[in-house]
């Protein structure tokens, strides 16, 4: 039996960068793709902050992206997609136009904002993880690019969080393989032995930080499969979240899945269940990677 891991092999035409800003905890990460990667997206929590999804929707024209940008500095840091933009163009890349070619980066960001915090995630940043990518295999984890100020569990109230990060687990399935990469930064509680929803029930008059967390997913495969299949393995990256982080997609989150494929191509259906599955596993061993448990 195959189980997912966290030792990481590379998939060919990806690669990992990160920007990491210590001081201000803060920081962003490019998952940077050889060739336009077919991906779909799926966002599930209140508050999102998100830059490019819309093109990864079903029935959309493009649905394919040069490279993916997770990132903290809250809607701020999205300005560092135009540093990764800038950075494929410089090489050629991105969707022919009439004019020139117009790289496509999806988005993400956590709230990562400290209270006196001189910066923020700028389109240099972006450039440099992009410039700075590697293949999976050396990549780092833990709290670094968009992990560096990331922080889990706020439901038990701000003193009790803890460091959360970016991991990755991978496993194989389909006669492939499917990675995962998640930033855990989540209002909930991973696993608790005590069930915090209670909590919530008990004391009716608590008010959530509004929108200062969130679990970003990017999820990967090497396996041919077409957008509608993705779009699932964004439902099951979800799904995994869902059953590890307690409660989940909550009003104070910002929760967004990605599922990418380097090998697009016509779907089995007989891998479409394996992928799915796959993806669940990936990310839920993912997160507990990321936050110790």
């Amino acid at each position: 039996m195959v189980e997912a891991t966290t030792t990481i092999r590379d998939v060919n035409g990806v690669s990992l960068g990160h920007t990491t800003d210590a001081p201000a905890k803060t920081g962003c990460t490019v998952i940077a793709f050889d060739a336009p990667a077919l991906t779909a997206a799926e966002v599930r929590g209140a508050a999102p902050g998100t830059r490019e999804l819309d093109v990864l929707a079903p029935g959309r024209t493009v649905q394919r992206a040069d490279a993916i940008l997770l990132t903290g500095g809250s809607a701020f840091g999205l300005r560092a997609a135009d540093g990764v933009m800038q950075a494929l163009a410089n090489l050629g890349r991105g969707v022919l136009t009439p004019a020139i070619p117009v790289p496509i980066v999806p988005a993400a960001v956590i709230f990562d904002l400290a209270t006196v915090q001189a910066e923020i995630p700028n389109p240099d940043d972006g450039a440099t993880a992009f410039r700075t990518a590697t293949p999976l295999s050396r990549a780092e984890v833990g709290q670094v690019g968009v992990g560096t100020g990331a922080r889990w569990g706020g439901i038990l109230g701000t003193d009790a969080t803890r460091p959360g990060g970016v991991a990755m687990a991978q496993t194989e399935a389909a006669g492939g393989t499917v990675t995962a990469l998640v930033v855990v930064n989540a209002f909930g509680v991973v696993l608790p032995d005590q069930d915090p929803r209670q909590m919530v029930l008990n004391d009716p008059g608590t008010r959530p930080p509004f929108g200062q967390n969130t679990m970003l997913m990017a999820v990967i495969t090497d396996v041919a499969c077409e957008h509608d299949v993705l779009t699932r393995m964004c439902v099951a990256a979800h799904d995994g979240l869902a059953r590890m982080i307690w409660p989940s997609h909550t009003i104070a989150d910002g929760d967004v899945a990605f599922a990418s494929t380097v090998n697009e191509g016509p779907s089995d259906p007989a891998t479409i269940l394996p992928l799915t599955i796959a993806t669940e596993l990936v990310v839920e061993r993912a997160i507990r990677a990321a936050t110790g448990m």
